[in-house]
Order: structure tokens, then C-alpha cells, then sequence
């Protein structure tokens, strides 16, 4: 990442002089608004533990209710990451007490006017799809609605298709459901 926000550092603050789409020039100052990546690429680059949200303080037990939780403290992040180059007892305990990854100066460290916390956006359409298929399969198989049994009942007795994947043995005893086998439940 640093390839490639490394030139925008400097022009963040001194500008760039940049024509606009109707023939006119402009001074710009490009600068990292807002980060777009699934939850995996949010901690790496939050430097936040898995299963942390990398946006808020909220404790892992309350992960989904809807409250107002504290904002990461960039400042605070930014004065461990200070400290990477000197004791590095010191860096690693200032990084534990801040709750983050000990990582040797990130890529946003630099970029002007970047708060990482602030920047990460969520993708609502994937979580979305994620959330619906979660329910849809929970609510399916239910023991109320149709069963696990009966579920996988119907996915033995689905003709062969070029555009569908089978599931011979039915797909409720998963015990790990990789990607591409939940692209092929949904």
C-alpha cells in the first residue's frame, strides 16, 4: 500500500495542480478518504486483533448490538507507532495497552489528514448478502420450518445441471464452510 500512496504524501499537503474534465486547472490535494475491503483487510490494515471490530472499542460480547461505541484512538496508535524505532519493549507495551497489532510503521502513518478508524467503510452489500443467507439458512433449517434433515433431503434429490453445484450429502453437517463452498450454498 505504500507503493502506491506513497507519491500522494507529499502532494496531500503542497497540492498538485490538476486539470478538471472541462479544460480547467485546479490545485488538489489528494488525500486516502476512505478504505473499501472485506473484514480481514480491515484489521490488517487497522493493525486490530480478528475478531475486533476495526472501527470502535466495542467489547467482543456486544459485537452486533446497536450502541454508540468510542472510535478507535488514532493519536494514540500514531504515538505507538512512534515509538517503533526506539525500545522495543516499550513499543510492543504501548502497542498492548492501545489494543493493537505491534507493526512497524504503517503505510497511513505519513498521509496527511488520514485517520484510519475514520476511513474504513464498511461493504454493506456483501455484509448484507452474508447477514441474509446466515438467517435464511438458519431459518430453513429449522426444526420448526423444514429441518437439517429435510433440507438435506431436497439437496439429494436435485437433478444434475451444468450451472448448479450439487450437495449429495446435503450441507447442514458442514463443520467448516470454506468460501467457495458458502458461494455454492447461496
Amino acid at each position: 500500500m505504500w507503493i502506491v500512496l506513497g507519491p500522494i504524501a507529499l502532494h496531500g499537503e503542497t497540492g498538485l495542480e490538476m486539470m478538471s474534465r472541462d479544460r480547467i486547472w485546479h490545485q488538489c490535494h489528494p488525500i486516502l478518504s476512505n478504505f473499501i475491503g472485506d473484514y480481514p483487510e480491515e484489521c490488517l490494515v487497522t493493525f486490530t486483533y480478528y475478531g475486533e471490530c476495526p472501527k470502535c472499542q466495542v467489547p467482543c460480547d456486544q459485537l452486533g448490538d446497536y450502541k454508540q461505541f468510542l472510535s478507535h484512538n488514532y493519536r494514540e496508535a500514531l504515538r505507538s507507532f512512534a515509538l517503533a524505532n526506539g525500545n522495543e519493549c516499550a513499543f510492543h507495551a504501548a502497542c498492548r495497552d492501545s489494543g493493537i497489532k505491534p507493526i512497524y510503521h504503517p503505510f497511513w502513518e505519513s498521509l496527511l489528514l488520514v485517520d484510519i478508524y475514520v476511513s474504513i467503510i464498511p461493504d454493506i452489500l456483501h455484509q448484507l448478502l452474508q447477514g441474509v443467507m446466515k438467517h435464511l439458512i438458519a431459518w430453513v433449517t429449522d426444526p420448526l420450518v423444514f429441518g437439517q434433515q429435510s433440507v438435506d433431503a431436497q439437496c439429494c434429490l436435485v437433478p444434475p445441471n451444468h450451472q448448479t453445484v450439487l450437495f449429495p450429502r446435503g450441507f447442514t453437517s458442514f463443520s467448516c464452510v470454506l468460501g467457495k463452498e458458502h458461494k455454492n450454498v447461496c
